[in-house]
Order: C-alpha cells, then structure tokens, then sequence
C-alpha cells in the first residue's frame, strides 16, 4: 500500500498543502462525496475520484486519527470496486482496511471491510467466498455492540448503517432476498434516527432494487401472487425517495424528477403497471445505466411495456441487444439468468408454440432446481454466521481473562506475561516502562458522576492507545492508572512517543475529556532489574511529575542511582506548551 502513503518522486502531490488546512470534519464529508461521485460518473471522473480518494487517505494518515483513515480506506476501496478496470486494485486497499480495523478495535468498521472484500469477490465470479466473507460481518455485527463515544452516537449509527448496507448489498447479489430484506430492516432502524437525505435515498434504492430482484426470483418459480407483492411494494417506495433525492449527493436535474432519473425506480414504477406511458422514459434510462444490474433491470422492464402495447419483436431485440452487451460482464447470476428467461419467452417463433412451451418447462424446471440451490445456500450462510459467532465468542471469553473489562485494554496478567518474554528477547532492549496516571480524575468523580469518570477512563485508554506505535502495549494498572511498555525504544524515543500522548489527551474535547490530563513517569528497564523494580521506579518518576504541576513527562534513566531528580540525562521534565 505504499502507493496511499507516497507520492512517486518527482511528482508534486496536487493539492497535499491544502488539504492540510482542512478539518477533519470536512475531509470525512468529503469522502462521503467521492463515494457518491464514483458510484454515478463516467471512467474519466471515477478515476479523478480515486486519485483524490487517496489523495485524502494520505492526509489522513498523516494526521493518525485511526476511525478517519478507517473511512478513508473505505472510500479509496469503494471508488476502485466502482470502476470494472479497479476492481483488482481494490484488494490490497480493503486488505489495509481490514487489518487497520482489527488493529484499532474498529469493529463495524472491520465487518464493512469483509462486506466490501465480498462485493469484490463477487465481481471476480467467486460466488462462494463471497458468502464467506458475507457471513464473518453478519457474525461480527450480531455482536452485541457498544456505539463508540470517540465519534458520537449518531456517526456512529451512520457507519453501522453503511456496514450492514454493505453486506445486504452481496447477500442481493448473491440471490439471498430473505436474509437481505432482514438485514435491510436493520440499516432502516439506523438510517431512521440518524441518516441524512443522501443515506436515506440509498437506502430507498437499494431497498426498490432487493424488491425487484426478488419478485423476479419469485415469478421464475411460479409464485406469482408473492412477485406481484413485491413490485407493488418497490413502486409504492420509489416516489418517497423524492424528497430525499431531491437533497442528496447525487447528481441531478431540477426540472425532472427521481423515477425520471434514477434507472432503478424508474423500472419499479414500470414493473407495476406496465404500459406505454413509461417506454420512452425507460429507453432513456437503459442508455446512462451505468451497473450491469440496472441496465438488466431496465431492460427487463421496458421489454414488458413493450409486449404490453403489442410491440413484442421490437422487446426481443432490445433485450437480445442487452444480452449481447453485457456477455463478458460479471453480475448478479439470478438477474442475469432473468434476462435470459425473459429474452427466451418473448423470441419463440409465433407459429411454432410447442418450442416456445418446451422451453419455458425446460426454464421452469431449472428454476425449481436453482430454488433449491438458493435454500442451500441460505442454510450455509447461517452455518458460517453461526460458526463464526461461536468462534468469536470462544475468543472473546479467552480475551476477558486478559482484558479490563472497563477499557477493553490488556490487564496486568498481560503486563506480566509480556514483561516475562521481553526479558529474554534481545530485540525489544533498550525497553522503556512508563506509568500514567490522571490528572484531575478525583474532581471528575466528585463534581459528576462515577458513570463519567469511567467515560473519561474509556477516552483516555482508546487515546493512549492510539496515539503511541503498533508495538508498544498500553494496559490499565489499576484505577486511574496505566503502564506502557515501549519495547525497541531508547529512552529519549520513547518520550517523544509519549509526548505525542500527553499532548493528544489534552487536545481532547473537554465534553470527553472533563479536563483531565496526564502526568507520566517514564524509565529505561535496567540489566537484571525485576518488573516490579522497574515499574516502582517508573511509580516514582510520575509522582515527581505531579509534584511538578502534573500534565508533563518525568524520566529516570537505566544507569546510575539517579532517580527523577536530573530527568533524562540532564534535560528538564517535558511540559506541554501552555495553549495546545
């Protein structure tokens, strides 16, 4: 992924400096935007959305704030997925996605990244892991699950609501109405409180195309009665998304309205009441369908107007022109076998009907076999769903005996351990142990809450964490405290990396925060020094960084019985700057 980081050399990095001067709300919006604009634009501005997708996702990750480079990988891997010639190119960003998620405890973010890797698959043709990778987010979202305080409920909800549209997206894809319409009814729980126009009108089309889809599944295996249910449902949706699209990112006329320019409901509208009302308007959508499912979706509903009004050799040849165009095209198989089904009916010769009904048994008799396939493969989405739950709940009992059940951070059973095997590992020398403790934690307590304080505990131990390197290993000691261990780090390293810390707990909202900030008390491990010394010499350090005034850094060297009085060698406690 060094591509996302750099820029090749001798090649400016277009726009890099004004980003910089950018909020952070302003580049998670504007992502938000390129997803809409690779989703609805030609080659030429989809490949400008990628190059500026990453563009932001450098920015991101220079600034460090893992839940904004999580969205950011997002939006670079769902602008490739968008592009038939990026979809390869897709794998290795939402690979990045994936680890960096699991990393940071991301966990809706994490159970997107599996959701995308299966609409990946999916184009590639691999039906079956597609499932797979369906199945670990459904398994991970059935978790019972905590909204994260470091971004706000309703963010929070918003990209829940983009995960389990996501994985609704494959399980439609994939022919699996009934566990997608589920899945469905929870991103409208979410979408329902916290959604804006743009989220509400995607999930109203996507909601209209599962319908369609699933009513010509229903058709194909001669339940008629249930297909009718679902068109009638789909066009009764498609004018609500009215207002909605009327405010959201897509791109749009005025003067025309949703059903007139979204492929989708305009085929829902038509699928209801076929007729010549709708066949130029449906034309019209069939030429800017941009996705395989559209255009067949179109088609399909423009063939049945036309054989409507009487006009049947002229649905046969826009279908075979459909067929013809999308041979070589990888989409939704059952879609895809719907327009063939639907081109085969209406191309029977007309004085030959016995050919015409020998191929619709043949045609019906496939689909009562596929009906069966689709039930198989309904009861293996489950097993895996339930397979992965069990596996994940067995770990997550293995993670409690090692974990603060507050802070989700390792405990000091782990402290131990780790401590024990750093002993004899050449590589983690020079090894530096800090203790950090609140301060301020006591006043939050007395003038709030015991339920605030342990928020505060929560911000802190998820800032900490985030803020010091993938090695280092944050765990909570016991109250306000906690111990870092900074294998591989000298001491003047590893205060920088804690700078880095004390400086981002201070800059944090005061609403998160309550004011709090730390005092830091840091050594270098000694030869043949136990844990329990180090960690008291480190005890020591911080108390003379409260001494101090507390918010600020205190470090004892390895060597020598000089113990916090002449702090790293000679150079003053580090102190933030007053103001930041």
């Amino acid at each position: 992924m060094a591509l996302l980081r750099e820029t090749p050399a001798g090649e400016p990095d277009e726009g890099q400096h004004a980003l910089s001067e950018m909020s952070d709300a302003w580049l998670m919006g504007r992502a938000r935007e390129l997803i809409a604009a690779a989703q609805t634009g030609g080659p030429e501005e989809q490949s400008g959305t990628i190059r500026e997708a990453d563009r932001l996702l450098r920015e991101a990750q220079r600034r460090g704030e893992p839940n904004m480079i999580a969205h950011l990988l997002r939006s670079s891997s769902v602008a490739r997925l968008s592009m038939h010639d990026m979809v390869e190119a897709a794998e290795p960003v939402l690979d990045e996605m994936l680890a960096h998620s699991r990393r940071h405890g991301l966990v809706v973010l994490q159970a997107d990244a599996h959701a995308l890797r299966g609409r990946r698959l999916l184009l590639t043709g691999a039906d079956d892991a597609a499932l797979t990778e369906a199945a670990l987010a459904l398994a991970i979202l059935d978790e019972d699950l905590t909204p994260d305080v470091n971004i706000g409920r309703r963010s929070w909800q918003r990209t829940l609501s983009s995960a389990l549209t996501d994985i609704a997206l494959v399980l439609t894809q994939l022919g699996v109405y009934e566990v997608a319409d589920q899945v469905m009814g929870r991103v409208h729980e979410h979408i329902r409180d916290a959604g804006g126009p743009h989220e509400i009108a995607v999930h109203l089309i996507n909601r209209v195309r599962l319908l369609i889809g699933w009513g010509l599944r229903l058709e194909r295996v001669g339940d008629e009665s249930r297909a009718l249910e679902k068109f009638d449902l789909a066009a009764s949706i498609a004018p609500a998304t009215e207002a909605p699209f009327r405010q959201s990112l897509f791109p749009r006329d005025s003067e025309r309205t949703a059903v007139e320019q979204v492929p989708i409901l305009g085929a829902a509208v038509a699928m209801h009441q076929p007729g010549a009302q709708h066949i130029e308007r449906l034309y019209q959508l069939l030429d800017v369908s941009q996705y395989p499912r559209e255009r067949i979706i179109v088609a399909i509903a423009c063939g049945r107007c036309l054989e409507r009004v009487g006009r049947h050799q002229e649905a046969a040849d826009m279908l075979g022109r459909t067929r013809d165009q999308l041979q070589d095209r990888e989409s939704e198989p059952t879609l895809w076998l719907g327009l063939v089904r639907e081109y085969a009916r209406l191309s029977g010769p007309d004085s030959i009907q016995r050919t015409t009904s020998a191929l619709e048994h043949y045609v019906t008799e496939l689909e009562a076999e596929l009906w069966g396939l689709r039930e198989s493969r309904i009861t293996t989405l489950n097993t895996r769903r339930e397979h992965e739950r069990l596996a994940r709940e067995h770990g997550a009992i293995a993670r409690q005996a090692l974990q603060d059940p507050l802070t989700g951070l390792p405990n000091r059973r782990v402290l131990d351990e780790r401590l024990r095997k750093l002993a004899h590992t050449p590589d983690a020398h020079p090894l530096t142990i800090a203790l950090v403790d609140l301060d301020g934690f006591k006043e939050v307590n007395d003038r709030h809450s015991h339920a605030e304080g342990d928020d505060v505990l929560r911000v802190v131990a998820s800032t900490l964490r985030d803020s010091l390197r993938g090695d280092d290993l944050v765990t909570r000691y016991g109250g306000d405290e906690f111990v870092v261990l900074l294998p591989g780090a000298p001491l003047h390293s590893a205060r920088l990396a804690l700078i880095r810390a004390v400086n981002a707990v201070e800059q944090l909202p005061r609403q998160l925060s309550r004011g709090v900030t730390l005092s830091v008390g840091a050594v270098s491990v000694r030869a043949e020094e136990s844990a329990d010394q180090a960690i008291a010499r480190a005890d020591t350090a911080m108390y003379e960084a409260k001494r101090a005034g507390g918010n600020q850094i205190w470090t004892t060297p390895g060597g020598g019985a000089n113990q916090g009085a002449d702090p790293a060698g000679g150079d003053p406690p580090w102190v933030p700057p007053s103001g930041t």
